[in-house]
């Protein structure tokens, strides 16, 4: 039975940059306004949930949208990504000293949940208590398995930026080493050569 009301939904481009509000009476009333609204090709859209990803494709469960539903048009391959904030440096951290590790863990998973992209900014220190966390004992701050999935993930990117740092510093002082053995006076110093297995 088609449905002849006009629901308001907000619509959206891969990016988000693009969001435009909208009424439809159906799916195929919604596919045919994207072009004007987000600028994007008529044909091969995919209608996705903003919130989750899930993918709308049929009128009876696209009648079932509350108003204001955010949706998100994909074009060709474009796949559903979360909405993560953008990087935005801020000086205004708060000291840790004098906090307990598991209490410097939890401060250091917040403000990661609200800008995942401060870890790459993280200390060595920090980065060590981050991949060495238990997220089962951060129950109090996981409420859902979405917010364990990120500890998982922030747990195992705090492990390899650290691994990567370590890597760094390490390549430097063997660089320092060479410098200085060859600023020692050995002109005929060069640097070791790898044998073939």
């Amino acid at each position: 039975m088609e449905n002849d009301i006009n629901k308001p939904y907000k619509i959206c481009d891969v990016n988000r940059d693009k969001k435009k509000g909208t009424v439809a009476t159906s799916l195929e009333d919604l596919l045919s306004k994207v072009p004007e609204k987000l600028g994007l090709p008529a044909e091969n859209l995919t209608v996705v949930l903003e919130s989750d990803g899930t993918e709308v494709d049929d009128e009876e469960y696209f009648s079932t949208l509350e108003n204001d539903t955010s949706l998100m048009i994909l074009h060709g391959n474009e796949k559903w990504t979360p909405n993560m904030p953008k990087c935005q440096v801020s000086l205004d951290q708060t000291d840790d000293v004098g906090l307990g590790e598991k209490e410097q863990v939890a401060n250091l998973v917040g403000r990661l949940q609200h800008n995942l992209c401060h870890i790459s900014l993280l200390g060595g220190q920090d980065l060590e208590l981050l991949s060495d966390m238990d997220p089962d004992s951060l129950a109090d701050i996981v409420t859902d398995r979405d917010n364990r999935i990120i500890l998982e993930h922030i747990k195992e990117a705090s492990g390899r930026i650290l691994l990567e740092k370590r890597q760094a510093q390490d390549a430097m002082e063997l660089l320092k080493l060479y410098h200085q053995s060859v600023s020692n006076g050995s002109e005929d110093v060069s640097p070791p050569k790898q044998e073939r297995v």
